[in-house]
């Protein structure tokens, strides 16, 4: 990295437009947020973040530009919060079982069993732990290969940013097409549906448990999006790792990606919060986008929309 890279002469860190976009989306994002959804810390640490990225350096800004998409995806999924998706169509939740039931149960001894099921009754303390250290990637490693592609490959990484908030958006529209009751909630309630029921993070609370901390039940018991099981985007996103990992010929890094994949879509269904079917349809939803983008989006003027975002990088 040179030093021009980091003190750029074209910097202008303070300008009257800079600041007074920037101090209207910030009252605006912290009182749409106090009003609507309820006010919390990460409101303001998510603003103070931006500011500071924004203004502080060159680099800073370009890495604020890079993740631009990433806050993008944050704003639009909290602001769920504000019309449920159970409030557009009915809640799924028995019918959802039972066909995970039909399609993958298995037989045992006590009869027929969703694979969440069966994973609760042959649980053991090295997959208690191993699942949920597979979940923590869903985000951070998408995160980190966008830092490597910023560095790399400019051109691609705005794909990419591009592809991971579009498949959110279609994740999203699903959810309020189809609202579902992750597998936990039948294990907790049963088949009954209850307004505003609480997030839970399930069997990731032996993580926990095992290292006595709080990180998935802080993550989880913050969630106002309970009935979002379909299409499960903690499946979807190590599928973008993979493809673009593979389109960027990177043969290692692919491997270790598909290897994440096969751990994020065991841990979903061991932790109990996703059956088969959500992982399936959360695999779908990421190469449905993907090809969206790629062979579709991209042959109209969002390919000229990415590069003048480009060149902000």
């Amino acid at each position: 990295m040179t030093t021009d890279f980091i003190n750029n002469n074209t910097f202008q860190r303070f300008t009257t437009k800079n600041v007074l976009v920037a101090t209207i989306l910030s009252v605006a994002y912290l009182s749409l947020a106090y009003f609507f959804i309820g006010w919390r810390p990460d409101h303001l640490h998510l603003c103070l973040a931006s500011l500071l990225a924004y203004f502080a350096l060159p680099i800073s800004r370009k890495i604020f530009w890079t993740f631009l998409f990433f806050i993008i995806y944050w704003l639009i999924y909290d602001s769920l919060r504000v019309y449920p998706n159970y409030m557009v169509n009915e809640v799924n939740i028995e019918h959802l079982y039972n066909l995970e039931k039909s399609i993958f149960g298995i037989q045992t001894p006590e009869g027929l069993l969703t694979p969440n099921e069966y994973a609760k009754a042959n649980s053991n303390q090295f997959l208690d732990v191993l699942a949920p250290s597979f979940y923590l990637c869903w985000v951070p490693l998408p995160m980190m290969f966008v830092m490597y592609l910023f560095f790399t490959d400019k051109s691609t990484m705005a794909r990419f940013t591009a592809a991971f908030l579009l498949i959110n958006i279609v994740g999203l529209i699903i959810y309020y097409i189809y609202p579902a009751a992750p597998p936990w909630y039948v294990e907790k309630f049963g088949f009954e549906f209850i307004e505003g029921t609480p997030g839970s993070a399930a069997r990731l609370l032996r993580f926990d448990e095992f290292f006595g901390v709080n990180t998935f039940k802080d993550m989880y018991e913050k969630n106002g999006n309970v009935f979002a099981a379909i299409p499960s985007l903690h499946s979807a996103f190590p599928v973008l790792l993979v493809y673009y990992g593979i389109k960027k010929r990177l043969v290692i890094a692919s491997v270790f990606f598909v290897f994440i994949l096969l751990g994020i879509w065991f841990a979903a269904v061991y932790t109990n919060h996703h059956y088969i079917i959500d992982v399936l349809c959360g695999g779908m939803t990421a190469m449905f986008s993907i090809l969206l983008l790629e062979k579709g989006l991209l042959k109209t003027k969002v390919k000229d929309w990415l590069a003048d975002y480009e060149k902000l990088l």
